[in-house]
């Protein structure tokens, strides 16, 4: 009895924690309302004060044609930075953190320069989760 309890409690926790962190691309677009003061996304997107997000999962950092970015994000992009859904996930709660302990980790320390133009935080791991599945469903141009 003992045994059968703590196998069903162990499984609950399992599923609460997988269920903890799916993905709901509907309400990532509600939360890129946020980033829509300076990212587009679709067909017609364009630069803006951020670069356009249109196949920003696994594109490299730095590398919208067209935009001016950051000296420490173009360092980011230089030392290998891909925008995998792990380093967006982390990126949009600090986003000059994340940029400068990747160039760190990465042996470019002497490459952080200044922070970058992003100031916007995304704190709520949920809302950052489901914005990332909602740019999953924007392709790339």
């Amino acid at each position: 009895m003992v045994r059968t309890f703590i196998a069903v409690a162990a499984l609950a926790s399992i599923a609460g924690s997988v269920g903890a962190q799916a993905q709901d691309a509907k309400a990532g677009e509600e939360v890129f309302k946020k980033c829509r003061a300076c990212h587009q996304v679709g067909p017609t997107a364009r630069n803006g004060v951020g670069p356009a997000q249109n196949g920003v999962v696994g594109r490299t950092a730095g590398t919208v044609a067209g935009y001016n970015y950051s000296p420490l994000n173009k360092a980011a992009g230089a030392a290998g930075l891909v925008w995998s859904e792990e380093n967006i996930l982390a990126y949009l709660a600090d986003p000059n953190v994340f940029l400068k302990k990747f160039l760190t980790d990465k042996g470019k320390a002497a490459e952080i320069s200044g922070n970058t133009k992003m100031v916007f935080k995304l704190p709520d791991e949920t809302e950052r989760r489901n914005v990332i599945a909602y740019l999953k469903t924007i392709p790339g141009t």
